[in-house]
């Protein structure tokens, strides 16, 4: 596959995808084809993906709906969760609405009773996600996924064979393959694309539903991207700068905009809404395919974990491979988890891997822009 468009416009097709996935999503239930909703990166795509269903992500970074949901919800609860609910209670979420079942998981408690109200007018499924990545946990979550095909089957009247589910591996490792391949162009110094272009076609290809039109285009991108580079067209050199934390994505892309009007370059994201989503494979070797989604999925390193060594494992390799400079840690205001371990992952990125780090706590909406700006300019200076 060749492009045919030149590559900005390439970027802003893959921003407008999640828009034109409502429409799409349309058509899908019309051609008869099951939905299936889900808010986290640990829900198993590929279970899904080997039944002929469509997974899509659902609305949950607008503060659109806050409003809404904190007529039953508290205040002082995560942005994350209150836009979730809210966009379910006022059926302002296409995605939701289609959707035939929700898939939830018992990551923090806040979700936990969130989908407790949610499955009082959804149809909702919850898989029982160990906040551990022992190997007795991983008997539990390859349990839990085995009881998430059957539960499929049993819905849809269906039968879901692991030949079906190893196909849907393949599908999915290939997509993994081409994304991998897109961000670790940003390992070049100077950069070819900047980390808003980056996160455009990472965020965008989430809500691709034909899984298997991903390799091909991503990678028809990046050959692009690379003949431009090999042509001298690339990004000024700037300070490198590594973003973790709270899933990024529509209110929060705030934070990667405040980095790269103020003279930073985001090469890389290890949150959800980048790496941390793709840079594991399911191993398609192992002869148990229950057994390596498990553990693919369940070694994801999130800040639900106790201990959390896969999330600084990925962290400190992303830093030495992106040669990054300054690492932004930014957390929704109420999530307890990911505000909690900040301190350890300041600890790690100061005093192991020797370079600076800044956390900023910010909500979903757009009144502390000009804070966000000024800190993380100043931030940036030091570099």
């Amino acid at each position: 596959m060749e492009l045919v468009k030149d590559l900005p416009e390439v970027f802003e097709e893959f921003a407008e995808q999640r828009k034109n996935s409502f429409l799409g999503i349309k058509k899908i239930k019309e051609q008869g084809m099951p939905v299936i909703g889900s808010y986290c990166t640990y829900f198993p795509q590929e279970i899904a993906l080997a039944m002929g269903a469509a997974s899509v992500s659902l609305c949950s970074t607008s503060d659109e709906t806050i409003a809404d949901a904190e007529r039953e919800l508290p205040k002082n609860l995560c942005p994350l969760i209150k836009s979730s609910y809210g966009f379910a209670r006022t059926d302002k979420c296409p995605f939701f609405y289609f959707s035939d079942v929700v898939v939830g998981e018992t990551t923090c408690d806040g979700k936990k009773k969130m989908y407790e109200y949610m499955a009082q007018f959804k149809d909702v499924y919850i898989m029982e996600l160990p906040n551990t990545q022992r190997e007795d946990a991983l008997k539990l979550w390859r349990n839990e996924i085995i009881r998430f095909k059957e539960y499929l089957e049993k819905k849809f009247n269906v039968t879901i064979t692991e030949d079906d589910i190893r196909r849907a591996i393949k599908i999915n490792n290939a997509g993994r393959r081409s994304l991998k391949r897109l961000y670790e162009v940003m390992k070049n110094d100077p950069v070819p694309i900047t980390g808003q272009e980056l996160f455009k076609v990472l965020y965008g290809s989430t809500f691709k539903f034909n899984r298997e039109e991903i390799p091909a285009e991503v990678d028809a991108l990046v050959d692009q991207i690379e003949k431009e580079y090999a042509e001298g067209k690339m990004q000024e050199k700037k300070p490198r700068i590594l973003i973790t934390g709270c899933p990024i994505g529509g209110a929060t892309e705030k934070v990667i905009r405040a980095v790269e009007n103020n003279g930073g370059i985001v090469v890389t994201y290890e949150s959800c809404s980048g790496a941390k989503s793709i840079d594991k494979l399911v191993d398609e070797d192992n002869p148990d395919v229950y057994d390596a989604l498990a553990r693919r999925y369940l070694n994801i390193g999130c800040s639900v974990m106790t201990p959390n060594p896969n999330r600084l494992e990925l962290l400190g390799r992303l830093i030495d491979e992106y040669n990054v400079e300054g690492v932004v840690e930014m957390t929704l205001q109420a999530c307890h988890t990911y505000n909690v371990e900040a301190f350890g992952i300041r600890k790690f990125v100061n005093e192991e891997k020797g370079i600076p780090y800044i956390n900023v706590e910010t909500d979903y909406s757009q009144a502390d822009i000009g804070q966000l700006n000024t800190r993380i300019a100043a931030f940036i200076e030091m570099l």
